[in-house]
């Protein structure tokens, strides 16, 4: 049994109108190519300057994720907005908060970001997130359930269900994270990204397969390409990779749709052959 699925890969700029229309019509053409789950990149709505990425965080639900919703509401798929700035009590520091909107167009979870990239690559690429964003507190699981009358079902006719780990970006280099999140169930990690062209084309790949091996599951990760107005250029490849550690599906480096199938069984048999979960010793770890 297995869940369609699509990738957005995008190339947003300062114009958030501009920017959320053209997430909004790739997402539709995902849902209409099949895709029971789409999940878009971080930073969907906005790449530029501090400033406007300031004044472009909104509530959630609202301005932002409302088109998404809709379109939720429409073909009853779920929808990862895989980051937007979300307002936080600090207007100078907005959260970098990833959204998942259920098939009725309701927020089923929000996952604000917990590591935030304060780096200097030595090609000179510099960021410090810590400046212009609040980081989140919690590592979140939510479960999802895939299927309406006539849609993806198992073969006693009930809806297909899956528990997604959420994070954003720099996240993946803290396999603490993931370790937490596959503990607490979750069987596909999302990560939603704007990578560095610099260090994608190095880390990005290797990274996400790691994360998936050593967990036994799926990551999935739309990722932002091209380069914008004012930042660093990124590095595309939105990639699926399954619970073995192979890449299933690969974009280039162009906007466009990623489409996978996702066999919440072959988590099952990664986890069985390699059962480093239950081989742990967290008695001999330190971590703090």
């Amino acid at each position: 049994m297995s869940i369609p699925i699509a990738l957005v890969q995008l190339d947003a700029s300062e114009d958030v109108d501009a920017n959320l229309a053209a997430a909004a019509e790739l997402t539709e053409r995902a849902v209409a190519g099949g895709a029971r789950l789409v999940a878009l990149p971080e930073n969907l709505h906005h790449r530029g300057r501090t400033e406007s990425y300031r004044a472009s965080a909104c509530p959630v639900p609202g301005a932002t994720t409302e088109p998404f919703a809709a379109i939720a509401r429409r073909h009853r798929a779920w929808i990862l907005l895989g980051s937007i700035a979300e307002q936080s009590s600090d207007p100078e520091r907005p959260y970098n908060a990833s959204v998942l909107l259920a098939p009725d167009g309701a927020v089923a979870a929000v996952y604000r970001k917990l590591h935030l990239f304060d780096a200097t690559i030595d090609d000179g690429t510099s960021s410090r997130e810590s400046r212009r964003m609040t980081p989140g507190d919690r590592a979140v699981v939510v479960d999802v359930e895939i299927g309406a009358p006539g849609s993806v079902t198992t073969a006693d006719g009930a809806p297909s269900r899956l528990r997604l780990g959420l994070s954003i970006c720099y996240d993946v280099r803290f396999p603490e994270l993931y370790r937490t999140l596959a503990l607490d169930g979750a069987e596909v990690l999302t990560v939603p990204a704007y990578f560095t062209e610099r260090t994608g084309r190095d880390h990005w790949e290797p990274l996400l397969r790691a994360r998936a091996i050593e967990n036994g599951a799926y990551v999935i990760a739309p990722a932002q390409c091209g380069v914008p107005p004012v930042g660093y250029p990124a590095y595309g490849h939105s990639m699926v990779v399954d619970p073995w550690g192979i890449v299933v599906a690969c974009a280039s480096d162009g906007v466009g749709i990623v489409h996978a199938d996702i066999d919440p069984g072959r988590v099952a048999a990664a986890r069985r052959q390699i059962p480093a979960l239950a081989n742990r010793r967290p008695d001999a770890y330190r971590l703090g």
